[in-house]
């Protein structure tokens, strides 16, 4: 069951969170950087919070949920207590965000494509951070010179290998992962958040038209193994096909006189042998 099946009220963009508000309200903003959940993990979860209620309190950023999410679905759906616990640490939501995001990667259970889609999102903040920072550089050097200097930014995210790194999967791993990210049609990634379809494959059927991608996903996992197979195959390049051998033509003329010498020799050689024979032959008759 996705998030926002509940009726929440929602955060608008830029807007200051409330500490004194009592109310938990969810930041649009931050939907990119929740975790989501497949239909079988959002059961398991709702299955131990019926169970054994909801052990571990909510994080929030004064009004704002910004750790939980699932969780305070399941418990308003069921109207089951929870705690909260204040993190306001933060300047902006921003901040926030990378918190967030860092808070998912640090999981085990987080599967590679969310990894990486996480981490992505990461190099996305980090470079608009930065460009931000360069814009607002002349006002900077303009204004008083004891006025005080910001705190130092996390650098941003400028390889592919920086992005692996922070993900903990391979760069070619996250190349894939763009590819699914710009192409893939929004039925193939979800199919490949829900583990239907590998990285690799998915990548490979996300180079087709959307409506041919549709299809293989309605089709089932064998549909979908089926179309990136193809895909592959079609851009395999062509096997050459053998040449035949042809026949090697004497060529070497002292090769050939040599050979014929050899036989002549052995046809003397033969002749001489049988006259011998026919001698002895003779001689035995006599006798």
């Amino acid at each position: 069951m996705p998030l926002g099946t509940y009726h929440l009220e929602y955060l608008p963009s830029n807007t200051a969170p409330n500490p004194k508000s009592m109310n938990i309200r969810i930041s649009d903003e931050l939907r990119p950087c929740v975790d989501p959940l497949t239909a079988h993990e959002y059961a398991a979860l709702e299955s131990s919070i019926l169970t054994e209620g909801c052990r571990d309190a909510l994080v929030l950023w004064g009004d704002v949920l910004i750790d939980g999410h699932n969780r305070y679905a399941i418990c308003k759906k069921h109207d089951i207590p929870f705690k909260t616990v204040q993190n306001d640490r933060f300047a902006s939501i921003e901040d926030v965000m990378l918190w967030m995001i860092d808070n998912h990667l640090a999981r085990r259970s987080v599967s590679d494509f969310q990894r990486g889609m996480l981490a992505l999102r990461k190099k996305a903040i980090l470079a608009a951070r930065q460009k931000e920072k360069q814009a607002a550089e002349p006002e900077a050097k303009a204004g008083p010179e004891d006025a005080p200097k910001p705190a130092a930014e996390r650098p941003p995210l400028a390889t592919r290998e920086e992005i692996a790194k922070v993900a903990g999967i391979s760069s070619n791993a996250i190349s894939r992962i763009e590819k699914i990210q710009k192409t893939a049609a929004p039925e193939l990634v979800e199919a490949v958040r829900a583990g239907t379809i590998s990285l690799n494959a998915a990548a490979a059927v996300a180079s087709l038209p959307p409506e041919r991608q549709v299809a293989a996903v309605s089709g089932g996992k064998k549909e979908l193994q089926q179309a990136a197979r193809q895909v592959r195959e079609a851009k395999a390049p062509a096997r050459p096909k053998p040449e035949a051998e042809p026949h090697e033509p004497v060529t070497d003329l002292d090769e050939a006189n040599r050979q014929i010498a050899q036989l002549r020799a052995e046809n003397a050689t033969m002749k001489s042998r049988i006259q011998q024979l026919t001698i002895a032959l003779s001689e035995a008759r006599r006798n």
